[in-house]
This record gives C-alpha cells, structure tokens and sequence, in this order.
C-alpha cells in the first residue's frame, strides 16, 4: 500500500507494473488490492479473507466400505472389471449414495490403495 501511495508524503510513486514486479505478483492482484483498500479499507486490503469451508465429504464411511466391497465384488457381466463410472453408477442404483461422480469414486479409492 504505501508504494502505491500517491499522497504528498510518498516516498516514490511506483506504478502498478513496477509493484507487481518488485513484490513478485501479479498485476492483477495490485490492482485489486489497490480496488479493495479505496473500498473496504486499509484493514480489508492487508487481511486475506477466509476460505469457504468445503461440505461434507462426498463419500462417508460406510458408503466408502459399500464401495470397496462393490469392487471387490464380480465386475458386471459382459465386463472383465469395474471402472468409476460404473461404480457411480451402481452405488446411485443401490440407493446407497444419492448421487457421485466418477471422479469421486476414484478419489476415495485412491485414499484407499
């Protein structure tokens, strides 16, 4: 903020290009923060502000044990073994997990190894 002062008390007046490389950011975010200190303040424009917590994990516990025991389990016939979408697919089927990605799936099976 204060190299971006422009008051009769700068020190230097810098532009926004030359903060941006002296404090190894982006030009956007100096003006952004340029945008926010006019706005909300001082307080606001040094201050992150907090990450959203994320919901619920998508799989439980006990979804993820009916998961592993679905892959354990006989790959549908006419297929020589399960892949992620039809994992998600039969945990939808079984009413076990309203509704979940592939992407999903393979994430907890990664944490499961």
């Amino acid at each position: 903020m204060l190299e971006a002062d422009e008051g009769p008390y700068a020190r230097t007046k810098k532009t926004d290009k030359e903060i941006a490389e002296q404090l190894h950011v982006g030009l956007k975010t100096v003006k952004r923060r340029r945008k926010q200190f006019v706005e909300e303040g001082l307080e606001a424009a040094l201050s992150r502000k907090p990450h959203l917590k994320r919901g619920r994990k998508k799989i439980s516990g006990e979804e993820e044990a009916h998961l592993i025991a679905l892959c354990c389990s006989v790959a549908p016939e006419g297929r020589s073994r399960w892949t992620l979408k039809l994992l998600s697919n039969r945990l939808v089927e079984m009413k076990i997990i309203d509704s979940v990605s592939p992407s999903t799936v393979g994430r907890a099976l990664k944490k499961t190894n």
